[in-house]
Order: structure tokens, then sequence, then C-alpha cells
């Protein structure tokens, strides 16, 4: 599609520092040429800046549905984009670019998928999840490890409580709280190695399974590792003998 300018139609405060934003498409009858693990660039000019602020993010909304786009976004400090996009009203535009290609998924490639979210990069994984489980072709069976700072930072519960009681034979869903409230009824901790070698779904050899994973880079590091220039650190999956190929990083 290249180069759109969108209008917001409604914001929505999910949290003390989340949105639900989405926004009208110029033509009615399109979905901007989005597909399954694609996301878009927003840009902006600052008021004190030359160049422009590009961002990437991830559209939640159902593309079957055409007409809109709807990003959940999380207001960073000192977040450039994101402090703009939560500062937007109805009526407001938002330039951006779409689509932006990323894994070429193919429905019933593998058996079994696993997900794993921190915090934000729960976006990814909701729309994979829909994607599978609402197209009547794809048996793909989805696990998601979905972690967070808070309860409240669970953004997306509804929705995937939902899916998991409408597909229990092929979607389950791991919450794990770093700070849980009194009485929280999540589990309580990060995901960590002990946890992926409970609940990860799909052999851990040949091409039947595979793992997304997406959330703030020491998670991802937790898990996928770290090499630098003086010292090397296995992640958790490798040490759980999982290779390297097996795993996409969005």
């Amino acid at each position: 599609m290249g180069f759109l300018t969108l209008r917001l139609e409604s914001s929505q405060q999910v949290n003390d520092n989340t949105k639900r934003l989405r926004f009208q498409l110029p033509d009615p009858n399109s979905n901007a040429g989005l597909g399954l693990t694609s996301f878009i660039l927003t840009f902006h000019k600052p008021a004190n800046g030359w160049l422009p602020v590009i961002r990437p993010y991830t559209p939640i909304n159902n593309f079957a549905e055409p007409g809109y786009i709807e990003l959940l976004v999380k207001k960073y400090p000192n977040g450039r984009a994101s402090s703009y996009l939560h500062s937007l009203k109805p009526g407001d535009t938002l330039n951006i670019r779409a689509p932006m290609n990323g894994f070429k998924w193919t429905p019933n490639e593998f058996e079994s998928v696993n997900l794993i979210a921190g915090g934000a990069g729960i976006t990814p994984m909701f729309q994979l999840i829909q994607g599978i489980l609402k197209n009547p072709e794809d048996r793909t069976n989805i696990k998601l490890i979905f972690g967070v700072n808070s309860d409240k930072d669970l953004v997306l519960k509804d929705e995937l409580d939902a899916f998991e009681k409408g597909f229990p034979d092929r979607f389950k869903v791991v919450y794990t709280v770093s700070n849980p409230a009194e009485g929280s009824p999540f589990r309580e901790g990060k995901v960590t190695k002990e946890l992926l070698r409970t609940e990860l779904i799909g052999a851990k050899d040949g091409q039947a399974t595979k793992i997304f994973l997406c959330g703030p880079p020491p998670m991802e590091a937790s898990i996928l590792g770290h090499k630098g220039w003086l010292s090397t650190q296995k992640g958790a999956l490798e040490e759980l003998g999982y290779p390297s190929g097996k795993v996409h990083k969005f």
C-alpha cells in the first residue's frame, strides 16, 4: 500500500500507561495489505526536531474486517513515539507506512507453536493467535507464555481467555507476574528456564514446532542468550536443547 494518513476514530485507556487506538483507513474496504506477522511504521515530526520519529507497531485488529487499524500502545518514560500517540485525540491524523512484512506464516506448516511474550511484546503474539484461530483451515496448536511486571499489565487478557475457552484443545495460555498484587491468582515470577521446561509444547528437534519470542531486551537475552566481544552466555532455550533455528524473534 505504501504511505497512508489515518484518522483516529477512538482512544481507550486500558491501564495507567497503555491505550487502545483505533484508526480509520482512507479506503473503508481495505485492510492496508496487512497479513499475519506484518506491522506498520508510524511517522511524526517532533516540534523541536528536524528528523521524523519512526517506530514499528503491530496492529491487533482482525484483518478480515476492513476499514481500520487498531494499535495497543504502551507509553514509555521519554518515549517520543508512544508519547505522541498517547497525545492524539479522535479526529487527529497519523502518518504510517504499511504493510511491513515479518515472518512468512503458512497455515499448518507447524504442528505446534510456542509464543513467549513479555509486556508490550504481546501484540505480535495476539495478532498471530487471532489469525490462526479465526482461520478454519489452520489447525496449528498454540501455547502462549505471557510474562508481565504487575497484574494490570496483563493487557488483552479478556480476549486471550475467550480464545482459550473457545478453542480448549488448541490454545493454552500461562500468565506469570513478577510483582503480583496481594491475593493475585497468577503465577509469581518471571519467564524462567524452569517455566519453559514445564510449559513448552512440541518436539525440540524436527520441523513440527516453532517458537516465537517478543519482549523487553533483558527477557529476550535471558531466553536467547547473549554473545559479546568478551563473553558468551547461553540462553534458557539453548540450555533446554532447543536449536536457534527453531526460534523467531519479532
